[in-house]
């Protein structure tokens, strides 16, 4: 990996787009980046939350719903109608599910709404990201380390799921797809990383049945990272001017230590061949 150069500075307002932003830490993200006076487009799920999130910030909102392939082709499409140039997409969106459930579009729910459903999102951008050498920033966890194993002939996991190895696996994915993006696109002008936000106050395990619903959950909040904590590394990395590693996976605003399959650049380029071919989209 190679450091990239630093974003220039300049006054003119860029375009953030952060999924996931409804709540939590993708909220937060939203609230720093449009006070520091960048355009901000809001995404989430939830109608009434992403509406009210983004009227607190005058920003633009899209309802898209990740468990369904066909909202992301449809955001996709309404977002390069309206935003000729993307500066940064924050693909934030994201959570622990429960047991094992398909999509409709047939994908276990959990890789989908974490990883395909961003892959299928910044392929679908991709042209307009690199002509505006975007940043493109994944959401990832630490989870990675403690759950993650994948293995790409049972990527759904069909043979031995459970709701933390899907996580896990899920996020691991997320880096792998940060590392194969600035390996296809880096010298392109694109830039990706990935990141750990750290163990955050939000609402959003709990509908798992992982035992994780626990730590998230309200009675361990009190000792957890604020949403907006979270949020800093994310809007570090999205700053103006700040350069990262292409590829890298931090925390805390440095470089971290991953699973040690994040570092198989076999394994993340034929995920990507995968997943382009769950997601219908060309290998690039």
């Amino acid at each position: 990996m190679f450091r990239t150069r630093g974003v220039n500075r300049h006054l003119t307002p860029r375009t953030i787009i952060i999924t996931g932003a409804s709540d939590g830490i993708g909220a937060a993200a939203a609230r720093a980046l449009s006070a520091a006076g960048d355009t901000v487009v809001v995404v989430g799920r939830s109608p009434e939350k992403t509406a009210a999130v983004a009227a607190q910030i005058g920003a633009d909102h899209f309802v898209a719903d990740f468990s369904r392939l066909d909202d992301v082709r449809a955001l996709a499409a309404a977002l390069l109608e309206r935003y000729p140039r993307i500066d940064v997409l924050a693909n934030n969106a994201g959570g622990i599910m429960g047991d094992r459930e398909l999509t409709v579009d047939g994908h276990e729910k959990t890789l989908q709404v974490n990883h395909l459903a961003p892959f299928l999102l910044t392929s679908l951008l991709m042209e307009r990201l690199v002509a505006s050498e975007a940043s493109v920033i994944n959401t990832a966890s630490i989870a990675n380390r403690l759950f993650g194993d994948i293995d790409v002939d049972d990527l759904q996991n069909a043979k031995r799921y459970s709701a933390n190895k899907a996580y896990g696996d899920s996020k691991l994915a997320n880096i792998l797809f940060s590392r194969e993006l600035h390996r296809r696109y880096g010298d392109r002008g694109l830039r990706a990383a990935a990141f750990h936000p750290g163990v955050v106050a939000t609402g959003f395990a709990a509908s798992t049945s992982s035992l994780l619903r626990f730590v998230y959950g309200a009675v361990l909040s009190r000792f957890l990272l604020s949403a907006e904590k979270g949020a800093d590394t994310l809007v570090w990395l999205a700053g103006r001017g700040t350069e990262f590693t292409g590829g890298g996976y931090y925390a805390r605003r440095t470089i971290s230590k991953a699973n040690k399959q994040a570092d198989d650049t076999a394994l993340a380029a034929r995920l990507w061949d995968e997943s382009a071919a769950l997601v219908g989209v060309a290998a690039g």
